[in-house]
């Protein structure tokens, strides 16, 4: 049975070097991106100039319509989805919660937790014994922010990452006898473009040495545990936490 994944925010970051190193595992890989076309494109080319076999999809996973719309690409370009990374994912402005609007965490919670959901609901549909399928692996990519609460930054990021692992707690049991295992991996300070997103770009550098590790860590590092959770090399594990964050 081929390996199909499906890998939210999957143009750049955490989401492109899992999309890269899951396609040299075999398996398919649908990149999903929001806007940044360009980036998921060259991803996509990058498998297929290994001999992989990747597309692109474009949905705002804080749409339900849209995120519906990209499961039924899937299906009809690479077939049933037998994998799921929730990576795609938010953070704002620097910021006290005394000076959060209602909009600002409507979006944060929109984008990170329900939209997380939704994308599980669907290959939970695909996957599941329950509704047809043949197993399959999800793993939400959660934070260490979820732990460490953020403050003075980024609270509402951290809230949202937390309820990520609640439902990751839930729903791996919830699906456990289904052939459907959900796990999660909690990232530290990971040198990407997220943190310039929220305005504070030197961030990781600046709060590597607070890390027992005393450096940040990489894409590529991420990605090796969410494949591994992926993988049938994790058959007996979920419900399970994989904190890959230099002992932060």
């Amino acid at each position: 049975m081929e390996q199909v994944l499906l890998v939210t925010g999957g143009s750049r970051g955490i989401g492109a070097a899992t999309a890269l190193l899951a396609a040299r595992r075999g398996y398919a890989v649908a990149v999903n991106y929001t806007s940044n076309a360009a980036a998921a494109d060259e991803v996509v080319r990058a498998i297929r100039a290994e001999g992989g076999k990747a597309i692109a999809v474009q949905a705002d996973v804080g749409d339900e319509a849209q995120v519906v719309a990209m499961f039924r690409t899937v299906d009809a370009t690479l077939g049933r989805l037998t994998a799921l990374v929730n990576n795609a994912g938010v953070v704002d402005m620097q910021a006290r919660v005394d000076e959060m609007s209602v909009a600002r965490l409507e979006r944060m919670m929109r984008i990170n937790v329900i939209g997380s959901f939704v994308c599980a609901r669907e290959a939970v549909l695909r996957m599941s014994t329950r509704h047809g399928g043949r197993g399959g692996a999800i793993v939400n990519v959660s934070s260490a922010a979820s732990r460490l609460g953020s403050p003075g930054q980024y609270v509402d990021y951290a809230a949202s990452k937390g309820a990520i692992d609640t439902f990751t707690n839930g729903l791996a049991k919830e699906v456990a006898d289904e052939g459907v295992r959900v796990n999660a991996v909690r990232p530290g300070l990971i040198d990407t473009e997220i943190h310039a997103s929220g305005g504070l770009p030197e961030r990781a550098a600046q709060l590597a040495p607070t890390v027992p590790m005393k450096r940040t860590g990489s894409a590529e590092e991420i990605a090796h545990a969410i494949v591994w959770l992926l993988s049938a090399e994790a058959s007996y594990t979920t419900g399970a936490f994989l904190d890959v964050s230099g002992g932060r």
